[in-house]
This record gives structure tokens, sequence and C-alpha cells, in this order.
């Protein structure tokens, strides 16, 4: 978003923070400003300008979801006013401010409250919820990743993560959603994804809320347990949470695996080609983290075919 849309996003949030139009001493910064979604602050409320190709009458539905009474103590309700607007031709919506997860403690992270939050979550009866709710779009996000990669231009690496993408089931490269499964989903699961308000956890960014799979909103901690970049104490705390609060995904006891080996495969492959597409736009090697993802592309891709 260029520095004029973001000054006047900052605009749009002040006028929508106080009761009249004012000058103030509110900090106003802004917290992501990215393509698909630009998000500022002014005191207490946020303002977020989603992705111009955005589904209007999705997002409607999925902030009517948001603020239903069935999600009150899992998702963050949007602010009740001012009614949805645009800046730019990107919708906006309103939120109360929340203190996101500390990336500078780890070791804080709220591994039991994320596993409890998704399993309420995945339990919420969908027939009592407004229609018609969108399929999750996290199968999906993965054939987008491939094909940003791919646009982006030649790298050493991207023949690995090729290798497994085509070692996937097709059902799991499909760009259409899947319908086996019509829980209800939050599509992008990650710690960003939790904020503190009013004294508790509770799950925000519903832009790929939707039905859907549950076992793909665990894919990603998933494969990063796979990959050994989450310590096997802190899946454990996640998988335990989720299961004591009876998540749908995966057995209640005994192996996760079959219902969650392709949801991690497939988010292993998105992870690692969008890291490709970003070092190649930022003309520089990837790092430490990145290069253990495409490790995992590598063990991916030369697992036998029944195995994968």
């Amino acid at each position: 978003m260029s520095a004029d849309l973001v000054r006047a996003l900052g605009t749009a949030a002040r006028v929508a923070a106080h009761a009249a139009p004012r000058d103030c001493a509110c900090s106003a910064p802004v917290l992501a400003d990215r393509s698909d979604g630009t998000v500022v602050r002014h005191g207490d409320l946020v303002v977020k300008a989603h992705a111009s190709d955005t589904d209007r009458a999705g997002l409607d539905v999925q902030l009517a979801v948001a603020a239903h009474p069935a999600l009150a103590g899992i998702l963050l309700a949007p602010l009740p006013g001012p009614p949805r607007t645009e800046l730019d031709g990107r919708p906006l919506t309103y939120w109360p401010h929340g203190t996101p997860v500390d990336p500078e403690h780890p070791e804080h992270a709220p591994w039991e409250a994320a596993g409890d939050l998704l399993a309420r979550l995945h339990r919420t009866p969908v027939g009592t919820l407004p229609r018609p709710l969108p399929p999750m779009r996290g199968p999906r996000k993965a054939a987008e990743a491939l094909a940003r990669m791919r646009k982006a231009g030649p790298h050493p690496v991207a023949a690995v993560i090729e290798r497994a993408w085509a070692a996937l089931p097709a059902w799991a490269r499909a760009e259409a959603p899947l319908t086996h499964a019509t829980a209800l989903c939050h599509g992008d699961l990650h710690l960003g994804q939790l904020v503190h308000h009013e004294g508790r956890w509770l799950l925000i960014d519903i832009d790929d809320l939707g039905t859907g799979d549950p076992a793909w909103d665990l894919a990603r901690p998933a494969a990063w347990y796979a990959a050994g970049l989450l310590p096997p104490d802190e899946w454990a705390r996640f998988l335990g949470a989720y299961r004591a609060a009876g998540g749908p995904a995966v057995p209640a006891e005994g192996d996760p695996w079959p219902a969650l080996d392709v949801p991690a495969k497939a988010l292993t492959v998105q992870t690692a080609a969008l890291a490709v597409a970003k070092s190649l736009r930022e003309s520089r090697a990837l790092d430490e983290v990145e290069e253990s993802v495409v490790q995992s592309c590598d063990r991916i891709g030369a697992l036998p075919a029944e195995l994968t």
C-alpha cells in the first residue's frame, strides 16, 4: 500500500476511534502492510484494509460469523460500527485492539489456548451460523504459492519444491475447494492469529474463515513439528489441548498423522514456495528457517509414491 493510502487508512482509523473527528495524541502504528491486508491501529481501535479482490459478500458473512454469539470467546468480534466501507477499492473492517503473542518470547506462546480455541471453532454447529459461508481457502493456498514461486523466476531449489508438490495426492494439489468435510475452519492458523483481549486469548483474521476439513487448520504447526522447527513439547501441548477440547480433526487418542500427513506436507510446500518467491523479490539467500523447510520438501519428494 502506498504511503498516501496508509495515511488515509490512519485517518479512517482516527475518525472511527473517536465520536467526532479531532486531533488527538493517540498512537497510530502500522501493524501490517501487505498486498492481502494492511492494518493500522489508532488507540484501542484497529482498521484493516483487505485485498482489493476480496469477495465482498463472503466478507460480510465472515464478519457476521465473527460477531455471532456462538463464536463469543473464540473469535475476536468486529466493532459494531461503522459499517464496512472501502478505501481505494479495498474493503475496510474495524476491530478492537488486542495484544499479540510476543515473538521475542516464544517460550510464552499460548499453545494450549491455540489448541482449545481451534477445537471449539471446529465444533461450532455450522447450521446455526449466517450463510452462505465460503469454503475455507487453506487447501487452495498451496497451489497459489506454487504459482507465485514460478512467476518470481528461476531458483536453485525450485525443482526440490516442485518434486515435493508432485508427490502429493492429486486431490491435495487441486485448486478447487475440498468438500469431504464441512467444519467451521480458520484457514490460516499460526500464533500471529491470536491476541489477548479483555483477559483471554482469541483468534483473529477472518479472511480465510469458512467451511472445510479441520485437519488443514492443524497443518502449519504439524509441518513445523515435522521439520524440527516446533519443539516436541510445544507440539504436544497444542495437540493435547486440541484433543482435550474435543477437536474433530484427529482421533481422540493414538496416532494423529493419518489425518495430518497430507495437509502438513502441503503446508510445507506452500511455506517453501513462498520463501523462495520472497527471497527472489528481495534479492537475498534463503535464511536458516527457510532452508529447513526446503530440506523437508526434499524429504517429501524422495518418499516412495505409496507413502505420500
